[in-house]
């Protein structure tokens, strides 16, 4: 029998809610919802996980609790177009959040500049940002 995973906490909700207001500049507050998700690739046991989603500027967002502390994210435009982080998993939802934004603003910003015929490079990073994964098609 799956493991059951707890609930977002209010602390979570008030935490993301502050993360993507800072991001976009407005008062937002991702839904919450469960998910199914195949935790282990090698067995096709189906876990509920809480979620968090949110879509803003074309983008739809997610946010998995896993077991034991642990978070998952991608964004997405389409159901056939996916993208990750790089990392399978966070053990702290802030630094997860932050690096589902981060990787989504990049790719918005380098799909733009293909579009405008400008060149697309890799950002310098900021102190504090050595584990950048740039998109991941999943």
């Amino acid at each position: 029998m799956p493991a059951i995973i707890p609930d977002f906490t209010e602390a979570d909700l008030q935490l993301v809610s502050s993360l993507l207001q800072e991001r976009y500049g407005k008062p937002m507050s991702p839904e919450v919802a469960d998910s199914e998700l195949r935790l282990d690739p090698a067995n096709d046991e189906l876990t509920v996980c809480p979620t968090y989603y949110w879509s803003e500027r074309g983008a739809h967002f997610v946010v998995f609790k896993l077991p034991l502390g642990q978070y998952r994210c991608q964004f997405f435009y389409t159901d056939a177009d996916h993208y990750g982080t790089g990392r399978e998993s966070y053990d702290d939802l802030r630094d997860c959040v932050l690096a589902l934004l981060r990787v989504q603003a990049d790719h918005e910003r380098q799909s733009a500049e293909l579009s405008s015929g400008i060149s697309a490079t890799r950002p310098a990073l900021e102190s504090g940002e050595d584990d950048y994964h740039a998109p991941l098609i999943v």
